[in-house]
């Protein structure tokens, strides 16, 4: 996010009609990936949680909407108490707000900026579901969501984008969320999966995609969606940055899409479509607090960097025991810390701010502030969300019961399954006949199909 610009009653800026149609349209785009979101977690697991995968993302957008009209704008945009939280009573049901009252310093309105950063509340806790899949009852999961982003998200956004914040005043660059989003939400999910434990059978029954068609789609619209969720995040292309951090998104992603499939084909042997995918999904996440301060070089090593060293991390769970069902802790909590520090290195001082990482003169500065939004953000979002999930686990139960984890969770929670195979095909049932048995043998009627 650019930082709060102060300007002179002659200077004020006016409504422009380009950069407000903008904001709508990456508004628009950043909702669009959470049911990408939805379709890229849904894909991932077995048949029988696909309908409850989906759910776990579609339900933040009925949540998250309605707490951010009540206090959530207000908590993480209003004026600063002591750095680390906001309020305005103005913005509380969003009812003190006039409809051309223009954002502090920008040529959007209030309501513009508001509802672009409502669509970044709504997807960072659904990012988190993907860690929990197959497990988690809806009604604790829906709870967990309204109580994570009072106490973390709205906060955190403060820290990192609200005038005041203490890591937007110590410098801290995170273009669009690699702190906010992606390490707070990573962090999320392993403080959770250590509270709540390993799905049944984990690392022992086989637990593999059952739609890489859906996988695909899925991360196909969040590439699309996050052009918005970058590029926007500028709040408009007056200077050109944003039409930078577009080309970067792009650069990026492509670099760790095929830097995932090199060491996948070096380690495994093979190029996978899942692998395709997520190495797409570390690049976008590593970019995204990176991409304003870098050049297209800086991007492609960004996320070269990243797409081998998530390709790597995915693997961590296995040997360290933590059940990441869909590698959330792999992606976004190391693509983050990636990215987030990787602008200590590649920024080039000439494109969102003069700061400069180490490889263009500008010392360890910069990298130590990176580290610090890191780490910080990094260690609060854990042990609040371990918390938050150790409260409701010893109330009224985070975990479904074990039977109903091996039989369901579609059924058990939702009352539905995603596929129904009993009329598959919409024909006459088939007919058998039975055929002669061979000579010498014992006269078994044989069946065979008979085409309708």
């Amino acid at each position: 996010m650019p930082p709060g610009i102060t300007t002179l009653a002659a200077d004020a800026p006016t409504l422009s009609a380009a950069n407000t149609g903008f904001m709508l349209i990456c508004s628009a785009l950043v909702m669009l990936m959470t049911p990408g979101l939805a379709f890229f977690y849904g894909g991932m697991v077995r048949v029988k949680s696909t309908l409850n995968m989906l759910m776990m993302s579609f339900i933040s957008l009925g949540i998250v909407t309605i707490l951010w009209v009540l206090y959530g704008f207000s908590l993480a945009f209003g004026t600063d108490i002591g750095s680390v939280i906001g309020w305005n009573s103005d913005y509380v049901g969003l009812s003190g707000i006039g409809i051309t009252q223009l954002w502090d310093g920008y040529t959007i309105p209030v309501y513009v900026f508001a509802v672009f950063q409502l669509m970044f509340a709504v997807i960072t806790p659904a990012l988190i579901s993907g860690a929990l899949a197959d497990r988690v009852k809806f009604t604790s999961w829906a709870l967990f969501i309204t109580l994570w982003v009072t106490v973390v998200y709205f906060p955190v956004a403060h820290w990192v984008w609200g005038a005041g914040g203490w890591l937007f005043e110590l410098g801290v660059i995170d273009f669009a969320g690699g702190t906010a989003v992606h390490i707070n939400a990573g962090a999320a999910a392993l403080g959770v999966i250590l509270v709540i434990g390993k799905r049944v059978g984990f690392k022992k029954d086989p637990m593999r995609p059952h739609s890489l068609p859906l996988v695909m789609l899925g991360a196909g619209l969040l590439w699309f969606g996050w052009f918005g969720f970058n590029a926007g995040s500028w709040l408009g292309n007056d200077d050109g940055v944003g039409a930078v951090m577009f080309v970067n998104t792009q650069v990026a992603t492509a670099a760790a899409m095929l830097a995932w499939l090199g060491y996948e084909k070096l380690r495994h042997g093979s190029f996978t479509t899942l692998g395709a995918a997520s190495g797409a999904v570390a690049g976008l996440v590593a970019i995204t607090p990176s991409g304003g301060a870098v050049s297209p070089l800086g991007a492609i090593a960004v996320g070269a960097i990243a797409g081998v060293l998530c390709a790597m991390a995915v693997g961590l769970k296995y040997r360290f025991g933590y059940d990441d069902s869909l590698d959330v802790v792999g992606v976004h909590l190391v693509g983050g810390v990636a990215g987030s520090l990787l602008v200590g290195f590649f920024a080039t001082g000439g494109v969102q701010s003069d700061a400069k990482g180490l490889f263009y003169g500008g010392g360890l500065d910069q990298l130590g502030k990176q580290a610090v939004g890191v780490f910080a953000v990094l260690a609060y979002s854990l042990v609040v969300s371990a918390i938050l999930a150790f409260l409701l686990d010893r109330t009224i139960g985070m975990r479904v019961d074990e039977d109903d984890e091996i039989s369901g969770i579609d059924q058990v929670e939702h009352a539905e399954t995603a596929y129904d195979f009993s009329g598959a095909g919409g024909g006459a049932a088939p007919r058998t006949t039975a055929s002669a048995p061979a000579p010498g043998t014992t006269a078994t009627p044989q069946t065979k199909k008979v085409d309708a």
